[in-house]
């Protein structure tokens, strides 16, 4: 089956896909918290329903590893790491550093992801990187600190600050693995084989880390409380793992294939307003002032972040029968 890729992306058509995919994935991957936190309050330990989570999804998605099986001669490093950053890296290093700083401190430094992309991009790579998506950048980051309301929870602990930026760094290698080969064209690895072994690497080492041996499995044949109403908690497994994981991971992947890093990953930084929101709607979680207009700040920084998304098209010309035929340069996504 053809991949299409961001190579093929020109013109409007191909940003507006890439939009709507990255929203998708924003969407998705933000009602995480909302289904997960009422298993966490049911008697699951966070890392178990993460475990859930991520072995769910790798389950869901066995047949389709099962047809890509040539990734794993083809791309092994790409498979590895990204279930090792991509997937293992950043659940792990952000349940870490929660458990020494604030969840709002650790949000918003495991959100600078994007802007360690726009870095890599233009120290590393020695790419030109657009205004728009540095002053997006700047502006979701911004913002995300209203959402969380940062000043609620300062505090400062070295380890738990490495731990929460050892997140942020996994979370820019998911945007920057999610792109590799897209150069490819029709060559290029197929975005949902590497989820389905990214997730299978990922399921691995979690286990190592989560232990599940030790969870408490009489939870899930019950109910959980959502804004007091009792919920199967099959059911928000369920939604856990096949839309917050299954669903946010493939859209996710295929937007940094139409866009570029650098835009989805500020385009990502959505999540943390979906999630907000969801909290509000769902769990009647209270929304504050702050906390509205960061949000919008957020959509801001998107906004101005996506106008970006032309600018790597046509960044290079690849000569077709006699022509010069606008072709872009990929980004590898670690």
């Amino acid at each position: 089956m053809p991949v299409h890729t961001s190579q093929g992306s020109h013109g409007p058509r191909g940003r507006g896909v890439g939009l709507v995919l990255a929203l998708g994935s924003a969407l998705a991957f933000g009602g995480s918290g909302t289904a997960a936190k009422p298993l966490i309050e049911a008697g699951l330990d966070p890392l178990h329903v993460v475990w859930l989570r991520v072995v769910g999804a790798a389950l869901v998605m066995l047949p389709l590893a099962v047809r890509h099986r040539a990734l794993v001669w083809r791309r092994p490093a790409l498979l590895v790491g990204f279930g090792l950053f991509a997937v293992a890296g950043v659940q792990a290093f952000y349940f870490a550093s929660i458990s020494r700083i604030p969840v709002g401190v650790a949000l918003l430094v495991e959100y600078l992801g994007p802007a360690i992309v726009l870095g890599w991009v233009r120290f590393v790579q020695r790419r030109p990187v657009t205004r728009a998506a540095a002053v997006g950048v700047v502006l979701a980051v911004g913002g995300l600190a209203c959402v969380v309301e940062i000043w609620s929870g300062l505090s400062f602990d070295p380890l738990g600050l490495l731990l929460a930026l050892g997140a942020a760094c996994c979370q820019a290698g998911y945007f920057l693995l999610s792109d590799q080969g897209s150069e490819a064209g029709t060559e290029a690895p197929n975005p949902l084989g590497v989820i389905a072994y990214g997730l299978l690497v990922g399921a691995v080492a979690l286990t190592v880390v989560a232990r599940p041996w030790g969870m408490e499995w009489e939870v899930l044949g019950g109910t959980a409380l959502m804004d007091g109403t009792a919920v199967p908690a099959w059911l928000l497994l369920g939604w856990v793992v096949l839309i917050a994981t299954v669903l946010a991971y493939g859209t996710g992947v295929m937007a940094v294939r139409w866009l570029s890093p650098q835009v989805a990953g500020v385009l990502g930084c959505l999540e943390s307003v979906v999630a907000t929101v969801l909290a509000w709607v769902l769990l009647g979680e209270h929304l504050g002032v702050a906390q509205i207009v960061g949000g919008l700040v957020v959509l801001a920084g998107a906004f101005v972040a996506q106008r970006s998304a032309p600018g790597r098209r046509a960044s290079r010309k690849v000569a077709s029968g006699g022509e010069g035929v606008a072709a872009e340069v990929s980004v590898g996504r670690g």
